[in-house]
């Protein structure tokens, strides 16, 4: 394991999602607080069930990057034959929580520890891979997507989160001071998107604009990209911004992309 994903292991050890946790009050993983946590992380992000289908029955599907398991557990509701992958102990017992609170067997053997750069599965074993959130922190995106194009299935579909380089955070936070000489470190840019209960940014973060994931799918027979998220204002409340100016400029990319 390299330097960067032992320092990933260890920081996302606590489950991506464990602010929003706090915030709402859960304090334990029983069926009932997860689902409230699911409520109000579903509520966060109004718009991801629509990049998910309506149903899933027996297709193979690997997830990569697995949090607090809200996107696990929904996929494992639509009828899918459900994997996970994440670099941390602590998401992949949260999704193995997951498929023992479902009756799924085979939680042990179905998700595992493992980079999302060296994937441990053959080619072509999955109809879909879906990771939000994930790819851009492994150090190598483009690595990490060709992992992504190589276990799919000719005519699978990926669905894949990175964040935007061309947002008005981005804009407003990083080029604008960089033009003013006052250009901020890694550091200090990843902690704008992703910190621990400690306050500390995640080791790596990389940000991609809609060219560059046209390079990277460049394997791919198709690639839609919608822009996604806002920050919450001081004067509107973020939901009111939510399909409309976050399309324009919002943090997230949302990359839908068919082998």
């Amino acid at each position: 394991m390299s330097t960067l994903d032992q320092r990933n292991a260890a920081f996302w050890d606590e489950l991506c999602g464990s602010a929003l946790a706090r915030q709402v009050g859960i304090e334990d993983d029983s069926a009932e607080s997860l689902a409230r946590f699911d409520a109000a992380y579903m509520g966060h992000y109004p718009y991801l069930p629509g990049y998910l289908p309506e149903r899933l029955d027996g297709a193979e599907l690997l997830e990569i990057g697995l949090g607090y398991g809200t996107l696990s557990a929904e996929l494992m509701r639509r009828g899918a034959s459900y994997h996970g992958a994440d670099i941390a102990a602590g998401p992949v017992e949260m999704a193995r929580h997951r498929m023992r609170l479902a009756g799924l067997p085979g939680a042990e053997e179905r998700v595992i520890q493992a980079s999302a750069l060296e994937l441990p599965h053959a080619d072509g074993s999955f109809d879909w891979v879906f990771t939000i959130g994930c790819l851009h922190h492994t150090g190598d995106t483009p690595r990490a997507v060709r992992e992504v194009e190589r276990v799919l299935r000719p005519g699978g579909t990926a669905v894949v989160m990175l964040y935007n380089k061309h947002s008005l955070r981005q804009l407003l936070k990083v080029e604008l001071p960089g033009l003013l000489r006052r250009r901020r470190s890694h550091d200090q840019v990843a902690a704008m998107y992703d910190t621990n209960e400690a306050g500390a940014a995640a080791p790596h973060v990389d940000y991609s604009s809609k060219r560059d994931v046209h390079r990277m799918f460049g394997g791919f027979t198709t690639v839609d990209i919608d822009v996604r998220n806002f920050d919450n204002t001081r004067f509107i409340p973020r939901e009111r911004l939510l399909g409309n100016v976050d399309r324009l400029l919002g943090l997230d990319l949302y990359i839908t992309a068919r082998k």
